[in-house]
């Protein structure tokens, strides 16, 4: 046999021989004449409560959000009168009207770089424009101009495979790579 069926069947004993021990202990303490663990009488003294009903939840929570009365005491609480109320807003300051913050707010025209950067949008209007000014004597039109940023074409694997497939020296290679690409053991 093989080794992982017994390891299978070994796995399967230990699963019934588990639930056939757990149902003989059920069993046992479900006879009236046998007692069980200490725990188990206090526990079966105690009846399950019975689940609420909609109902009675909504009741528990309608009472729970009642004010709680407060209790009455035999001493006289101290009257509101005696106590003067402290007033923490002495310290600060009084808020600053709506025209006092328009007067202190910044003025970002007196800026040097705005005023540089206005001086500049009225002077684009007067200056001519990039096709104005260019001239076709000023380009360079040489032929090959752009050849240094061609990138050479890459040569893929199968060509060069069958590139070494046509020579003779590069079907020693070809060899070479079968037996090791298609092995027999291992």
């Amino acid at each position: 046999m093989d080794d992982k069926i017994l390891y299978y069947i070994l796995i399967g004993a230990i699963y019934v021989l588990y639930n056939w021990l757990k149902r003989r202990k059920q069993s046992q303490e479900n006879i009236p004449g046998n007692e069980g663990p200490v725990d188990e009488p206090a526990r079966q003294s105690q009846p399950k409560p019975k689940p609420l009903t909609f109902e009675e939840l909504l009741r528990e929570i309608t009472e729970a959000k009642q004010p709680v009365p407060e209790p009455q005491t035999e001493y006289e609480r101290p009257e509101q009168s005696r106590y003067e109320p402290l007033d923490y807003d002495e310290d600060i300051e009084d808020e600053v009207s709506k025209e006092e913050v328009e007067e202190k707010a910044y003025d970002f025209n007196k800026e040097p770089a705005y005023q540089q950067f206005e001086a500049a949008k009225q002077q684009a209007f007067y200056r001519k424009s990039l096709e104005e000014t260019t001239r076709l004597e000023d380009v360079n039109v040489e032929f090959g101009r752009f050849k240094v940023f061609d990138s050479e074409r890459q040569r893929s694997l199968v060509e060069i495979y069958t590139e070494d497939l046509r020579n003779p020296e590069g079907f020693k290679k070809a060899l070479i790579l079968s037996e090791i690409l298609n092995r027999k053991h291992f």
